[in-house]
Formats: structure tokens, sequence, C-alpha cells
């Protein structure tokens, strides 16, 4: 099969398509021949090794695992023997989790892992561009615990991450804020958004206003700044933290009524079909900046590395 493989950190360009082996589903396993995958942030920074603490769980010299991509949508073609929630045909999405293999015309995924049924009304570049985002997003607002009519301010709200958020806030009933650039404002208020704040205009810590939560998507504020903007015992959510913020955070959890939430996702299966049953209803669109074929990983990774996406990136594999 044909995959995007790296065996060094680097610039986009050690993203190289290769034929390499079609795995074998083991008993608990389905095979699926994957139709289309995206480019994130995570993926980017592994490629680069950035921060250097990458080395020091995917490969000090070199990576460990030469496939990333860790969201998929595609048709299962083959399941192993005990596997009894999916069956050949089926079309299903997901995310790979720190596994990664989706750069690649097959994977194969056990039958327990963060994966459900496609969304029926939508194609599989769509669908996968749900799961990153969405489970992101979806870990911290129900770590939040959000509440109808709580006020909820998303930064960076046009991206990835953001945008599943503005959708996924308003679902739990938020009154929502985004904060994006002037090109974005249509797209955020479009995803649902009650009020869109252009940064290049505003300074949402200025303005006098305080939100019941403040969740930062893209590592974009001051989080001292920012601190006044949140009610009494507010939170604040980091998704993309570096190690000062988390410090900082941390350091704003003990000592004040308000908590700062840091650290890394996990979900489940049960996440993605909530995704794709809210998806289903209407009330979850994926959004799509660009989508390249498998061939062109290194100009995508290119593309996504510098930071101005809206949405997601996808690739299209078959």
């Amino acid at each position: 099969m044909k995959a995007a493989v790296y065996t060094q950190y680097g610039f986009p360009e050690v993203l190289q398509i290769k034929e390499v082996a079609k795995p074998v589903p083991k008993d608990n396993e389905i095979l699926l021949r994957i139709k289309a995958t995206a480019v994130n942030s995570g993926d980017v920074r592994l490629r680069k090794a950035d921060p250097f603490a990458v080395r020091l769980f995917f490969g000090l010299l070199k990576p460990k695992t030469n496939i990333l991509g860790s969201v998929f949508s595609g048709e299962v073609e083959l399941v192993g023997k005990q596997v009894k929630l999916f069956k050949a045909g089926d079309q299903v999405f997901g995310h790979a989790d720190m596994s990664f293999g989706a750069y690649a015309e097959y994977i194969v995924l056990p039958e327990g892992g963060s994966l459900a049924l496609k969304p029926a009304a939508v194609l599989h570049s769509e669908a996968a561009a749900i799961p990153f985002g969405g489970v992101t997003a979806l870990h911290f607002i129900k770590k939040a615990m959000i509440k109808a009519d709580q006020k909820v301010l998303i930064v960076g709200a046009s991206g990835a991450v953001g945008s599943a958020a503005v959708q996924l806030a308003k679902s739990y009933g938020a009154i929502v804020t985004g904060v994006c650039s002037t090109s974005n404002t249509g797209l955020v208020k479009s995803m649902g958004a009650d009020k869109v704040i252009d940064y290049t205009v505003e300074d949402f810590t200025q303005n006098g206003e305080v939100y019941d939560l403040i969740f930062d998507t893209v590592k974009a504020i001051s989080v001292s700044r920012s601190l006044k903007s949140l009610t009494s015992n507010g939170k604040m959510i980091l998704s993309a933290a570096g190690m000062p913020e988390m410090l900082q955070g941390l350091w704003t959890s003990i000592t004040s009524k308000k908590s700062v939430m840091t650290g890394v996702i996990n979900h489940t299966a049960a996440d993605i079909v909530f995704l794709k049953e809210l998806t289903d209803a209407g009330k979850f669109k994926p959004v799509i900046d660009r989508a390249y074929p498998l061939e062109g990983i290194a100009e995508a990774h290119a593309y996504v590395e510098k930071g101005h996406k809206k949405g997601n990136v996808v690739i299209n594999i078959q």
C-alpha cells in the first residue's frame, strides 16, 4: 500500500510517499481502507519534534512511528474473527490517538477504539475533519461542565478545535463569543456564535465583559491578563498550552477560586458516537479549508504550519 512515511524529524519534505506492507488485522481488529485523513497541529509538532520533549516519547534521534495521521474515515475491508461491532463494508470514522498510521491507504484498528459509523449525510473528507477538533473540544467542554446560559469565550474560533468548540458549546446551550481575525468573522458567526470579536480591532480583556469560561484553543492569550475577564469562580481552558502556561494555570487553580485546565486529552468510542449524532442532527458541521491528495502531504503540512488555516486541512487518499 501507499503511505506517507518519515524516518527523520524536520521540514515537511521529510514526508515521502512509499510502498509499505499492508497491515493484517488481529482477531480483535478491523482493517480499514482509508478514504480521507487530515493534517492537524499535532502532526506538525511530531514531524518537527517541536517541542524537544516530543523526542523523549516518540524517538530521541529519529521517530519510532514512521506513519503519522491520527484521524480517518473509510470503509471496513476485513474484520478479525472476534469482531462483533463492525463488518466488511461499514463506513466508519474516528481517531487513532497515539497509534497514528492514518497517512496511508490502510490501517488496522482495535474494535474497541475511538471509532463509529460515519455520519450518513457527509462525505469521507468531511467525516475525517470531525474527530481531531471534535474530541479535543469535547474533552475540555465536558471537563469544564458547561451549563446552559453560561457565557463562554472561545479564542481561535475559526480553527479545527475552535470551530468545534463553538458548535459544541452552543449544543450545551451556552452563550458563545468567538474570537478570530477579520476574514473569519463571518465563518464563526455562521457556526452559531452569538457574538464575534475581531482581535485585530478589539482586545477582549479591555472591553469590560466577564465570562464563565474562556477557552484558548491556539495559545494566543496572556493568562495573567485574561484572568480578569473571568467571573470569580470562572474556568479557563488552555488546550494548546506550553509548560509556562501549564505552570501558571496550576498556580492560579491553587491560589484562587478560578481554575485553569490543561493537559493531554482522552477519548473513547462514545465520544465519536456523540459527534456522529450531533452531525446527523445538523448541530455539528466540519469546517474544511483545503484538500490535498496523499501525494500533496508535504505541501499540506507546510500550509498547516503557517498557523492560519480555517478549520481543517483534509487529505483525500482514495
